[in-house]
């Protein structure tokens, strides 16, 4: 998948309402190239969705810092695009959770997104 099939595949979700399952809810704890950290916020995936990687397209959910181990229902607010891979992620947050601006979000991922060349784009409330 190219780099522009990986965005235009991302971004067609902006704005959308979407049912993810998690795998990392708050408190997991993971470990990957020699890097550990605990999960801050819920990070799951997009249910039969692959992106750049192969694998199911990857959401962080913002704003929910108790641990979600059932999917649930959001809305796609934005996006963390990676530079250095092709494991680009779903930015969401509840069906009525204010969007927050793209500082605040990069803050939220920032505990795993510090390993990459990457940056945040937040949906701009209009149709894609």
């Amino acid at each position: 998948m190219t780099e522009q099939e990986r965005r235009d595949l991302v971004q067609s979700y902006y704005g959308k309402l979407v049912q993810i399952a998690f795998d990392r809810p708050v408190g997991t704890r993971h470990e990957k190239n020699g890097n550990a950290w605990v999960y801050p916020i819920n990070y799951g995936y997009l249910p039969g969705v692959l992106g750049g990687d192969g694998e199911e397209l990857d959401v962080y959910l913002l704003g929910v810092y108790t641990p979600m181990n059932e999917p649930c229902l959001v809305k796609i607010v934005g996006a963390v695009f990676r530079s250095d891979d092709n494991e680009d992620k779903l930015l969401a947050v509840l069906p009525d959770a204010k969007i927050p601006n793209a500082s605040d979000a990069a803050k939220e991922v920032d505990f795993q997104e510090r390993y990459h060349a990457s940056h945040v784009e937040m949906w701009d409330g209009g149709s894609k």
